[in-house]
């Protein structure tokens, strides 16, 4: 018999209506006629039971006692803030790094060295020498002109002069003449960062829950200062996408693991404001980007800048401690005493306010094993792999389609000439993103995470469809003159649809990861947060792929992923509220974090599902013994009394 059911690591649930989750306060419930209390077995210590009913409920027993969010935690709620911004710099730097900027082939007229055929519209005064004006590059899975074509060519050219829109002077495709027929590594070079962060979430994830979110956060950090100031020192586009690669890697450690640490240091009613708090600043970091490029002036300085604040998170070694919510559901409780006196007495706490006996319990407690799990343990649940497998889809859908609305937004058949420049495009993109995480705050607090997360989905399916439809429609009757539709109207209606598209998917995405940092046990919360950020990674990554192929199957694109949304509309309706609730700290914890009712029965009214006391316990099915002492004589094989 494994050695976390000989220790109780199971907590009876409370007879609670269809399925709710633990209570507020955690603690065990006492053993009725209804409800037949777990039997002890007869060679494990009865301290181990107090144990798990005390110390493993920190929101309920340890969180309190050591102040809740004292001035010491608030300290490290505000360290886990500062280092957001400078995330930002470097996930939106792409957009400095690798903008495509205008060019024009320089020529010297009078000499007539350009070549035959290479006469095109000039800019500008061409007595002596001038620069000439070409279409925009085409990429390679463009059709190779034929040698009739070869003369009129735009990229028969020996010299390129730039000139980039984002505020700098020399970018990285300005430095390496990444146009033409090289414009296809200004995208793998895209790639590299995103497909890095991919594989970050998922290593760094699950080596967080075995080693710690502290010592990930550092060996990230530490390695991210080689690869990104190795970056802008890089000779060539090949050797820059290939540490653009690591440094996306690292990057995802130190975002992960500050979620985590973030999470896991906050009581249950300010776990959502003070994340929102860290999406505001990231913003802020993208609103200032524009500004420090343009005082740059050079990527290599821009990349420089960006990459060397993270050397004061250095000092997070000295500073900020390890989880003390992931010590204790690990049980490592020497490490757990010193952290928590450490804390009391940053706190100032009263050892007279320790009416559970915390302290006391941690006291009697001897070494043991270190109980660390892995995120594929999941895959044995009934409840929990469904719901962190929901979360993962509407995560990708949520970042996949956003760039289909953001697509439309741009398309050159709605006129929208403003939108192409590049810094109206860009603050744009910012202003939805901050509308969208502004209105976050008041629908998920009145309607919690699973009513706002499937509002804001019902919303991004709704403008999905529309857009796909009716403005087909639309555009189908403007061709009749008596109908008095126009143009003009479908593409009013198409701007419309896609600002709240963008506004909903953005939503859909920050949510569903929050959702899933809340509803995953504490000892598998980096393998979760690394599944569902890996998957947001693969929603993000459709938008070079889609401008790699010259945004062929684009409208395929957009109709997969609105029908993902009509699936996940259904599935949400399948996850459990979290709000203002405990965190579950083990499996078996979370495998009780069970769906509950949109609206709540009327009193007398017999509910259609199962209550908590009707549910038969599957965490210990393949233990016949266990099985054997858990069912009463009056229970049937299905877990419901018999009368």
């Amino acid at each position: 018999m494994s050695t976390d059911r000989d220790c109780g690591w199971r907590r009876q649930p409370e007879a609670e209506e269809n399925g709710s989750v633990l209570p507020a306060s955690g603690s065990v419930a006492a053993p009725t006629e209804e409800t037949p209390a777990a039997p002890v077995s007869p060679g494990r210590p009865e301290h181990c039971s107090r144990y798990n009913s005390l110390l493993l409920d920190y929101d309920g027993s340890v969180l309190p006692f050591l102040g809740g969010l004292g001035s010491y935690n608030k300290r490290l709620v505000l360290l886990t803030w500062i280092p957001a911004l400078f995330l930002s710099f470097s996930q939106f730097s792409d957009f400095f790094l690798l903008d495509q900027p205008d060019k024009w082939c320089q020529v010297n007229s009078s000499g007539g060295e350009h070549g035959p055929g290479r006469v095109v519209s000039h800019v500008g005064n061409d007595s002596s020498g001038g620069l000439l004006l070409l279409p925009p590059p085409q990429l390679p899975t463009t059709p190779t002109p034929t040698s009739a074509t070869n003369y009129t060519d735009s990229c028969l050219c020996t010299k390129w002069d730039y000139r980039i829109r984002a505020g700098l002077v020399q970018n990285v495709v300005s430095k390496w003449d990444l146009v033409c027929d090289s414009s296809w590594k200004v995208h793998i070079a895209k790639f590299s960062l995103l497909v890095g962060m991919i594989f970050g979430y998922l290593i760094t994830g699950c080596v967080a829950d075995w080693i710690g979110r502290r010592l990930v956060l550092l060996i990230s950090v530490i390695f991210n200062l080689i690869f990104g100031l190795t970056v802008a020192l890089s000779v060539d586009v090949n050797m820059f996408s290939t540490l653009r690669f690591f440094e996306g890697f690292c990057l995802a450690g130190i975002i992960l693991s500050l979620y985590a640490l973030r999470i896991e240091l906050c009581p249950p009613g300010h776990r959502f404001m003070i994340t929102m708090v860290a999406s505001f600043i990231g913003m802020a970091g993208q609103f200032l980007l524009p500004g420090i490029a343009a005082l740059c002036r050079d990527w290599q300085v821009l990349q420089a800048v960006i990459i060397c604040p993270f050397i004061l998170m250095l000092f997070y070694w000295v500073i900020f401690p390890e989880s003390l919510r992931w010590l204790m559901a690990t049980m490592q409780f020497d490490a757990s005493k010193k952290q928590i006196l450490k804390m009391i007495h940053r706190n100032r706490v009263n050892m007279e306010s320790d009416v559970k006996g915390v302290m006391p319990e941690l006291e009697r407690e001897v070494y043991t094993r270190p109980k660390k799990v892995c995120i594929v343990k999941v895959v044995g649940t009934r409840n929990l792999w469904k719901n962190i497998l929901v979360l993962c889809v509407n995560s990708l859908t949520g970042y996949g389609i956003h760039h289909c609305f953001a697509k439309s937004l741009m398309d050159p058949e709605l006129n929208t000439s403003f939108m192409h420049n590049f810094y109206v495009n860009y603050f744009a993109m910012a202003g939805i993103t901050l509308a969208s995480c502004l209105a976050m705050c008041p629908v998920v607090g009145f309607l919690g995470r699973r009513g706002g997360l499937l509002l804001f989905m019902i919303l991004t399916a709704l403008a999905s469809l529309l857009q796909l439809g009716l403005l087909n429609l639309i555009g189908k009757y403007s061709q009749r003159p008596e109908t008095g539709l126009s143009d003009i109207v479908k593409n009013k209606f198409s701007i419309i649809f896609s600002i709240i598209g963008m506004f909903s998917s953005h939503a859909v995405g920050s949510l569903s990861v929050f959702f899933c940092a809340e509803i995953t046990p504490t000892v598998i919360r980096g393998g979760g947060l690394g599944l569902v950020l890996a998957s947001a990674g693969f929603g993000s990554l459709t938008a070079p792929i889609m401008e790699l192929h010259n945004q062929k199957g684009y409208f395929l694109h957009h109709i997969i992923f609105a029908c993902c949304t009509l699936i996940c509309i259904i599935c949400i309706l399948l996850l459990p509220e979290s709000k203002n609730q405990n965190l579950p700290e083990n499996i078996p914890e979370g495998e009780h974090y069970t769906r509950q009712p949109l609206l709540s029965h009327r009193k007398g009214e017999q509910p259609l599902l199962l209550t908590n006391s009707e549910l038969k316990d599957y965490s210990g099915l393949h233990d016949s013994v266990a099985m054997s002492d858990g069912i009463s004589e009056n229970t049937t094989v299905n877990g419901i009394k018999s009368s």
